[in-house]
């Protein structure tokens, strides 16, 4: 098969990652989660305390950082750091470190250095319309607020969590206003972006719907 790059953009909570993991597997080809690429980064920048209005700091901190994917993790300057990279601090500040240019510039090119070299299934904000803009499949995944807020609250409460719904909701929201608005790569639904809505999808029927689109593209090219 030669290379396919699959998009899926779409805000948090949405569904679109474990969307993108199942459809790699189906596939065959490699995951690579963006927003863990960029939480990672954001934890570097909580760790070293660095002032995001610091143009000089910020740029000896990109120039000495490595984020890297691979094998279904993610690794930040060589640590593994899938466990720390999920909590709401680490969240917030990649809300607001992936709006830098500079930030955005660094990640955007490691992450379209892999599209050249391999097919792969890619998940984020702006991957349909910056990363990949020509990119063969884009799916835009989306839910309520409500909804992505119940499933926050539930993996909260597995990881022993204190949370409460309609806070988390209205912290979800804020983001979404805030991703949709910024200069640098808003999220967007791309014009030739696929909708898939998992408000009332379960994920088997999710990824079901998802594939269907996949293998008529798959069966066309031939």
């Amino acid at each position: 098969m030669s290379i396919v790059r699959i998009a899926m953009d779409g805000p948090a909570g949405a569904g679109k990652s474990t969307i993108a993991k199942r459809v790699a597997r189906e596939l065959g080809i490699d995951y690579i989660d963006t927003g863990a690429m960029y939480r990672a980064f954001a934890l570097k920048i909580l760790r070293t305390g660095t002032d995001l209005k610091d143009a000089d700091a910020l740029a000896a901190l990109l120039k000495d950082t490595d984020v890297d994917y691979a094998g279904g993790s993610i690794f930040l300057d060589g640590e593994n750091v899938d466990g720390l990279i999920r909590t709401q601090e680490v969240s917030e500040m990649a809300s607001v470190s992936s709006a830098v240019q500079a930030v955005r510039d660094k990640l955007v090119a490691a992450q379209q250095a892999m599209g050249k070299r391999k097919s792969l299934v890619m998940d984020g904000r702006d991957i349909g319309s910056k990363v990949f803009p020509d990119a063969e499949l884009k799916f835009y995944i989306t839910a309520s607020s409500r909804v992505r807020a119940e499933r926050r609250a539930i993996d909260m409460e597995l990881a022993g969590q204190p949370c409460d719904v309609d806070q988390i909701q209205k912290e979800i929201e804020t983001r979404d206003y805030r991703d949709m608005h910024r200069a640098n790569s808003p999220l967007v639904k791309v014009a030739d972006a696929i909708e898939i809505d998992t408000s009332d999808a379960s994920l088997e029927e999710s990824v079901a719907e998802v594939m269907g689109h996949i293998n008529s593209f798959l069966s066309k090219r031939g």
